[in-house]
């Protein structure tokens, strides 16, 4: 018997494996209104429901309080409570499901409280998890920066002298954060036809991209002016999510100079809709990205396994239908951490707070078919690149669906993964206002 095994059907392969255990917000069949959910198999327990069928009763310390913050719009009231409770429900939502649960009467055995709280997952709708607050987007993915450092300078000179000393970040868009199957609309902005043109054009942007990065949810944050202690900074994550920073390469290049991206960032960012705990990365570990240069004391982490080993996987889908892997990474090719990163953002007195969300930046391999964005896949747009007999692209096409996934372990065991990160693109807006 696997260690993970369960009276509920779940489907060899599955994401969401009793190993995982996701917590999400969803709206059911029997219920329109936002509510706190875990995904477990193709199913979807919603935690209310199941907190007012008694689900609840043999949890150790269970509270009308933390029974509240399953009915919330947002996990950020659950997110709040820590990380101990967070524990403590996943490991009983695990007991609940095992094959041989000590509370068979609770959901196995209770037809009443399955018909009121366990869906198939096609029949939820999910939602963004959070709400967030303050969305920050890092720069941690080493082999990306050398990447297009080389496209945009000497490669000897890849690397900005600053890069490998501090956790290079910019603050994003919180308002423009959606869950996994929101359609991206194609922006409008200024570009320049040629590198070196005398004037901009505007239109629709003709450079979209993704970005292939993973996300960090908070549970607590700090007072302002009271920066985190690096080896106390994990504390503070709730889990994590995919997450696609939609990029126009054309107005970024155009607008960056000299404070850094602006629209061609803020249109839109896909996160997967389940957050992964962090307890249930943690046999996960591994070293980060080697790293040789003498980080200041506040940045120097107690271990070295620091980052997770994370399959990632991007998918192409075409207007017509034809599907193919854009690139295959793996999580571990960051030389930050997010705690590294926490205690960065912090160290000039930043206060963070519950649902914010920290973006790792891109996470790409140092061959072709393991990048993370189509920019350095296409060496800045300069050539197109075959991903099928039938698909070839520099950048993004209206009617391109892409869809980002990440699991940790392999065929042997109960996968612990995200589920997927998916969004279409749709041709930009008309707008009548500038019709001539």
């Amino acid at each position: 018997m696997a260690i993970f095994d369960s009276w509920l059907d779940i489907p060899k392969g599955s994401h969401f494996s009793r190993a995982n255990i996701p917590f999400g917000i969803v709206t059911t069949p029997l219920s329109t209104e936002k509510h706190a959910a875990v995904a477990i198999g193709d199913h979807a327990l919603s935690l209310h429901e199941f907190a007012n069928h008694d689900g609840f009763a043999k949890l150790e310390g269970f509270s009308p309080a933390l029974a509240a913050t399953f009915l919330q719009t947002s996990l950020n009231g659950f997110a709040a409570l820590g990380q101990e409770v967070h524990g403590k429900v996943r490991a009983y939502l695990q007991d609940v499901f095992a094959k041989d649960t000590p509370y068979p009467s609770l959901l196995r055995d209770n037809v009443e409280a399955q018909r009121a709280s366990l869906f198939q997952r096609e029949q939820v709708t999910v939602h963004l998890p959070m709400k967030i607050g303050g969305y920050t987007d890092f720069f941690a993915g080493k082999n990306h920066a050398y990447n297009c450092g080389c496209i945009f300078r000497d490669p000897a000179k890849a690397l900005q002298p600053n890069y490998l000393h501090l956790p290079v970040a910019y603050n994003s868009r919180a308002s423009s954060v959606m869950p996994s199957g929101t359609d991206v609309r194609r922006p409008l902005g200024q570009f320049l036809d040629t590198p070196s043109g005398p004037e901009s054009s505007f239109g629709p942007c003709r450079h979209l991209d993704i970005e292939l990065e993973l996300g960090a949810l908070l549970c607590k944050g700090n007072k302002l002016g009271e920066p985190i202690d690096v080896n106390e900074a994990e504390k503070c994550i709730f889990g994590f999510v995919l997450l696609n920073d939609w990029s126009a390469r054309d107005i970024q290049a155009w607008e960056a100079v000299p404070l850094g991206p602006f629209n061609a960032k803020t249109f839109a960012t896909t996160i997967s809709p389940w957050v992964v705990l962090k307890d249930a990365l943690e046999s996960f570990r591994v070293p980060g990205m080697a790293n040789e240069t003498k980080l200041h004391p506040y940045l120097q982490e107690s271990h070295e396994e620091n980052v997770y080993d994370i399959h990632l996987e991007v998918e192409l889908t075409t207007i017509d239908g034809h599907t193919a892997i854009l690139s295959r990474t793996n999580g571990r090719n960051l030389v930050f951490s997010f705690a590294q990163m926490i205690a960065h953002h912090t160290i000039g007195g930043c206060s963070l707070q519950v649902g914010d969300l920290l973006g790792s930046g891109t996470i790409s391999g140092t061959e072709p078919g393991t990048l993370g964005s189509l920019l350095e896949a296409s060496n800045g747009g300069k050539k197109a690149f075959t991903l099928s007999s039938e698909i070839k692209r520099t950048f993004l096409e209206d009617g391109d669906r892409v869809t980002i996934r990440g699991w940790c372990g392999d065929k042997d065991m109960e996968l612990v993964g995200f589920g997927d990160c998916t969004g279409t693109i749709l041709p930009a807006p008309r707008l009548s206002w500038l019709d001539n």
